[in-house]
């Protein structure tokens, strides 16, 4: 039998390339790992601010004055830190931003769905988007320079700042999450859910508000309920556009409750911090107690969210 040459002997598997591809992939693998490791330690060391101060803030004032009291005078005599001010400041501004933002919002989506065609979409889909990235002082400002002023030819009472155009301006602020999240929800609609409703004489509106709509259901509340949490923890355009005046709104008298000025629990966060108290006394505490509020309506808001879309999502084959 001839004999092979060295070129012809066969080879065993090259381990070299396998294990320098492990090796990185285990690299990759470690550094995704240490990412989500350093979120969830951020996460609990906020969280653990939060509780250690607000524990000493409830030391000195307790929950009960905090959560029921009707003032909120943290920095002026007589001292009071009654919540309820700033929780009604912030629902009067999330309400109204959602009346501007979910009909809008799912009427966008189910334009960009059903109606637009791809290269309508490309364009139109995006340019919501952008709305997302303005800087939130911006809108601020947009609201106090030319939405109150508009406002003013309608309502000549209104104040500089109010609540009602904090409550356009962040509605059209969270306009984007509402129409990309529905729309997302709608467009995993089966085609063939839509063919059906066609084939037995529907318009486009029918299906579109019949089938389409209920469909995608879960996923529209989801956006609902991420938008309005959104809007609770809003910052400098309520800070801006609202005002710094915390009073009980009253919802059975909507003009003066949208037309005066009003204070977020966010706007008073800013308020205490920016002031010119000390770092270790009651006010300066008041702002933890106020955080871990907020903290955890938006914590609860985000799990009714998960909890929706777990509970009520059609799965199509």
């Amino acid at each position: 039998m001839p004999r092979m040459k060295d070129s012809e002997q066969p080879r065993g598997p090259d381990l070299t390339g396998s294990r320098s591809g492990s090796l990185t992939g285990r690299s990759v693998k470690g550094v995704f790992l240490a990412c989500a490791l350093l979120s969830i330690v951020t996460t609990l060391a906020i969280v653990a601010t939060l509780l250690v101060d607000a524990a000493q803030f409830f030391g000195e004032v307790p929950a009960l004055e905090f959560l029921t009291g009707t003032r909120w005078s943290p920095t002026i005599r007589p001292y009071e830190f009654g919540v309820l001010p700033l929780v009604s400041g912030t629902l009067t501004v999330t309400v109204g931003a959602a009346a501007v933002a979910l009909p809008v919002g799912v009427a966008t989506a189910v334009y960009l769905s059903e109606y637009a065609d791809e290269r309508v979409r490309s364009v139109v889909k995006p340019a919501l988007e952008v709305l997302a990235g303005v800087p939130t002082v911006v809108y601020g400002y947009f609201a106090l320079v030319y939405i109150t002023p508009f406002l003013s030819g309608f309502f000549p009472g209104i104040s500089t700042f109010n609540a009602l155009s904090a409550s356009v301006v962040v509605g059209i602020m969270i306009i984007p999450m509402v129409s990309s999240i529905s729309e997302d929800a709608m467009s995993a609609v089966p085609r063939s859910l839509r063919e059906a409703g066609y084939g037995l004489g529907a318009t486009k509106l029918d299906v579109s508000t019949t089938v389409v709509i209920p469909a995608a259901l879960s996923g529209i509340i989801a956006s609902f309920i991420l938008a309005i949490s959104r809007a609770i923890g809003e910052t400098m355009a309520v800070t801006i556009a609202a005002g710094k005046f915390p009073r009980m709104v009253n919802p059975l008298r909507p003009g003066e409750a949208l037309l005066d000025p009003v204070e977020t629990m966010t706007a008073a966060m800013v308020e205490i911090g920016v002031s010119d108290v000390t770092g270790n006394s009651v006010a300066y505490r008041s702002l933890f107690a106020i955080g871990l509020t907020l903290f955890v309506i938006t914590f609860a808001m985000n799990l009714l969210s998960q909890w929706v879309k777990a509970r009520y999502r059609e799965v199509y084959e």
